[in-house]
């Protein structure tokens, strides 16, 4: 099972910067698992999806109205695309436009996102988003581990 972890958001912008922050935290991850901080780079993303994955595991800042620092986890295959447009947006080429154009050959798609305090000019995250990395870690290696070992599929 191919998996693909992407971190995505600008690090000068506050709390835009927990895609950053999480993927610098992931420990080694299995071979068949490709982990990026890819920042605001959406067209290098955008070449890495267009290779095919059984899933995609984006990491975020995603503003849904929870209290700062909530982590949740959206599967985009499951929401309209104009709610999930909303969670993934402003990072070069925005990754809805690039999971628009090559969601089609993905598998399964998440975003673990984070709720961010603030996305003002700054670097370093707020003390809410800062304290959810560690979760988010969790989160995205069981994630990882599930997709790794899908029952019926051999490796």
């Amino acid at each position: 099972m191919r998996v693909l972890v992407a971190g995505i958001g600008n690090i000068f912008l506050g709390d835009d910067g927990f895609g950053s922050e999480v993927i610098k935290r992931l420990p080694g991850l299995p071979g068949s698992v490709q982990a990026a901080d890819y920042g605001i780079s959406g067209m290098h993303l955008a070449y890495d999806l267009a290779e095919g994955y059984d899933t995609v595991i984006l990491i975020d800042a995603a503003p849904r109205g929870d209290q700062p620092g909530t982590v949740t986890v959206v599967e985009v295959s499951q929401v309209d695309p104009q709610p999930a447009a909303g969670l993934l947006d402003a990072h070069g080429m925005q990754p809805d436009v690039v999971l628009g154009l090559l969601g089609s050959r993905q598998g399964r798609m998440l975003v673990v996102g984070c709720e961010p305090a603030t996305v003002d000019y700054g670097m370093g995250l707020s003390e809410p988003v800062a304290a959810a990395v560690d979760e988010a870690v969790r989160i995205v290696l069981d994630l990882v581990k599930e997709a790794v070992h899908v029952p019926g599929h051999t490796r």
